[in-house]
């Protein structure tokens, strides 16, 4: 999956967000990952949004801290970002379009928070822009074992990861679930009539207990730079 996806998204959704209609059962872990960050943002001073996608979840931390960085690898995305930026009066909030697959533009040591809202995991690579005793706190759906050797090999310590799998997302038709699993990075476009047979398939595996439905299955990490 490439950043033209990512592209293609931001230009048919309108960011990085699914359009997608739908009713959840249970407490969703992007619930307690924002709820979380939010108590979290007033110890900090400066704070990187490492993947922040067209901007609008960093805008709205942005009242609870001094200073806030946004990256985004999708030009696209950042340019829907800094959009709602100009339109609003917010001073305190950068965007930068940069990617984790190069050096990252940032200073030895700038940020003493680092969150990832299902961002590049990769960004704890690049724990070098993190201060020491700085922080790292994210929430994504996939590749645990890989989160788990980047916060190892990267020396972080008092390392906690929790796992949900308590929600289920329920549709109430088939073109919001299309919609849906459509917006799940790097999936094709289930909306359209050439893929019926696939999604079919789709929604025969995911009829539960008589609905259309999918549980959500995330993980949250938080750990600290020695």
């Amino acid at each position: 999956m490439g950043v033209e996806w990512y592209n293609m998204i931001a230009r048919n959704n309108g960011g990085y967000k699914n359009n997608a209609k739908f009713t959840i059962e249970g407490t969703s872990a992007e619930q307690f990952f924002e709820e979380r960050l939010i108590g979290m943002l007033p110890k900090f001073h400066s704070v990187l949004d490492a993947g922040c996608g067209h901007g609008e979840f960093t805008l709205q931390m942005a009242s609870k801290i001094e200073s806030l960085v946004g990256f985004d690898n999708s030009l696209e995305m950042i340019k829907i970002a800094q959009s709602l930026l100009e339109k609003s009066n917010i001073t305190n909030v950068e965007f930068v379009h940069a990617t984790t697959k190069t050096e990252l533009p940032f200073a030895d040591g700038e940020f003493d928070l680092i969150y990832d809202r299902r961002g590049p995991t990769s960004i704890l690579n690049h724990s070098r822009i993190l201060c020491s005793g700085g922080t790292v706190f994210g929430i994504h759906s996939g590749a645990l074992d890989i989160v788990k050797e980047r916060l190892v090999s990267n020396e972080f310590i008092n390392i906690e990861i929790e796992e949900f799998n308590n929600a289920m997302f329920y549709f109430s038709d088939e073109i919001e679930f299309a919609r849906f699993i459509s917006g799940i990075p790097g999936n094709p476009d289930y909306t359209s009539a050439e893929l019926s047979k696939e999604l079919n398939l789709k929604i025969r595996e995911n009829i539960i207990n008589g609905k259309l439905g999918i549980p959500e299955y995330k993980y949250i990490w938080q750990a600290q730079k020695a």
